[in-house]
């Protein structure tokens, strides 16, 4: 059974969602400041984390910057609602997805359900799946590793899956609405900075191609293009 960890310091709120959720057939455990959302998570095997930003001990941001280059947990972070800032200090920090408090429960489990999809996907199909190499770089979809000239560059289930998409295609463009499809599950809102910001992550782990060129393109307006040499 899928199993979710809900790090949030709203007592009344954890025990209202994880009611919902265990009545959509998840295995919910909830935490309550951001020592014990590191520990739980680091101890125990979850398939997602619902994480707050602001908790005691550690907010969610500090929680990010201590799981990441430990775990590629997938992690839905919650934030004030209109609050643009949060939402793009999360996800470069690592977060995969994120949803404004107060949210419908509905919403909820639909962005959960996106992330598990993405993770699932792979792990159906990873004995079909070849090695992907372009240049430096080789993605392994059957464990979902990505190496640049041999080294393993840690990768978010997220940004694995945009990267996927991008040497998949490469030379082409491909528009900013496709990727948040693929890669989020879900279509990308007017004034969603998402995808803009995993390529930008993308940008600062993977750096310029062998000759110094730029990696991924911009195409303004438009999406993104991995530069085919």
């Amino acid at each position: 059974m899928t199993r979710i960890l809900l790090a949030d310091d709203d007592i009344e709120l954890c025990a209202m969602l994880g009611e919902y959720l265990e009545q959509e057939g998840f295995t919910v455990d909830a935490v309550h400041d951001g020592d014990a959302a590191v520990t739980r998570a680091m101890e125990q095997a979850y398939d997602v984390m619902v994480l707050d930003v602001m908790m005691p001990k550690k907010n969610g941001f500090d929680v990010l910057r201590d799981l990441r280059p430990r775990s590629t947990l997938p992690v839905l972070i919650l934030t004030a609602r209109g609050d643009d800032v949060d939402s793009v200090v999360g996800l470069e920090l690592g977060a995969d997805d994120y949803l404004a408090k107060p949210s419908n429960p509905r919403v909820l489990v639909a962005r959960i359900r996106a992330i598990l999809r993405r993770t699932s996907n792979h792990d159906t199909n990873k004995d079909n799946q070849t090695p992907l190499k372009m240049d430096d770089l080789e993605l392994r979809p059957g464990t979902r590793q990505v190496l640049r000239n041999g080294q393993a560059v840690n990768m978010t289930s997220t940004e694995y899956c945009l990267l996927e998409r991008l040497l998949t295609e490469a030379g082409q463009l491909v528009s900013k609405s496709q990727l948040s499809q693929q890669a989020l599950g879900r279509e990308l809102g007017r004034w969603d900075r998402s995808v803009d910001v995993h390529i930008s992550n993308l940008r600062k782990k993977l750096g310029p191609l062998p000759d110094g060129s730029e990696r991924i393109k911009t195409v303004r307006g438009h999406g993104y293009q991995y530069v085919r040499t």
